[in-house]
């Protein structure tokens, strides 16, 4: 009787879990797909390029609009829908297109093409191994998040001071902590799959916030990469 009853959870575990890392993948590259979109259409349109970046009020105005949705779907992703988590992700994948379009406008396409295959490659090659490693990397997590705030609150104070050993320092170190933080968060993500999800909604909400954090350390890591590697126009 036992036997049966361990069989039949289970078995419901795997329903329940089966397929969720190739969603968050899948929603991870429908939000990279959406920005590279977002971005070619502001590109396209002269209009659209003025109205963003030649007015800091609606250029700084996206930029916290982007980051208020990051807070506000980690901090409520509780109290909302899975529809409205996903309309979110999408929205922010947009914004930051229409945000990302100021990098072709800095660097040459070239530098951007073979810089985004590099990063691709790099991410391709850490998410693995944060999959696939049986070693625990909880412990790289609060190192790492303590990394990422030094290279942010130096961001900020070199808008002011702009030094080129700081910005140099700041891209270098970002490259180190974004290529940690992807096996992080995908053995973080596979760990989260593992203990199943109490319904058809959790779990895709949780693919969604899964998706935006390899989202997001995909397009950091590629920042920090161009800032290094790219040519400028």
């Amino acid at each position: 009787m036992y036997g049966h009853e361990q069989s039949y959870q289970t078995q419901v575990t795997l329903t329940t879990t089966s397929g969720f890392f190739p969603k968050v993948y899948g929603w991870m590259t429908a939000g990279l797909a959406l920005t590279a979109l977002s971005a070619f259409l502001t590109l396209s349109s002269q209009s659209l390029l003025n109205l963003v970046f030649s007015n800091r009020l609606v250029f700084y105005g996206l930029i916290i609009g982007e980051l208020g949705l990051v807070f506000t779907m980690s901090a409520a992703i509780n109290r909302i829908s899975a529809m409205t988590a996903t309309m979110m992700f999408l929205l922010y994948s947009a914004l930051n297109g229409v945000t990302f379009a100021s990098i072709f406008l800095l660097y040459t396409s070239s530098s951007i093409a073979s810089t985004f295959m590099i990063a691709a490659g790099t991410f391709a090659v850490m998410s693995g191994y944060g999959y696939a490693t049986k070693r625990d990397l909880t412990g790289w997590g609060s190192f790492l998040f303590m990394g990422l705030i030094g290279v942010i609150i130096a961001s900020v104070v070199n808008i002011f001071l702009h030094s080129a050993m700081i910005t140099w320092v700041t891209s270098y170190l970002g490259v180190f902590i974004f290529v940690g933080l992807t096996a992080y968060d995908t053995q973080k993500i596979k760990m989260i799959g593992r203990n199943g999800f109490a319904d058809s909604e959790s779990r895709h909400k949780t693919a969604i916030l899964g998706a935006l954090a390899l989202y997001l350390d995909f397009i950091n890591l590629f920042l920090m990469l161009l800032r290094i590697m790219g040519n400028r126009r």
